[in-house]
């Protein structure tokens, strides 16, 4: 499971929901739950193949927070701006 806490319920919400259709389209032998709990990113990865698919799986993962963390700094930097 990986857990990163943003002391924030809206940003860990937003990259959740963000990362939430990604889940939905794993193959039947890997499965990804992305949840939001109190400000607290969670993703719980449960693997039934190769342990290279698992590591592929997590990197892609935390690229896809990543990116959803890029976008939402591009955000609210725009929000103060105006």
């Amino acid at each position: 499971m990986i857990k990163i806490n943003y002391n924030n319920e809206k940003i860990a919400n937003s990259i959740a929901k963000a990362l939430t259709p990604d889940d939905k389209f794993a193959p039947s032998y890997l499965k990804v739950r992305t949840w939001n709990e109190d400000g607290e990113l969670n993703s719980k990865i449960e693997c039934k193949d190769r342990f290279d698919t698992f590591i592929s799986t997590i990197d892609d993962l935390l690229a896809s927070i990543q990116a959803a963390e890029k976008n939402i700094e591009i955000i609210d930097s725009d929000n103060y701006e105006k």
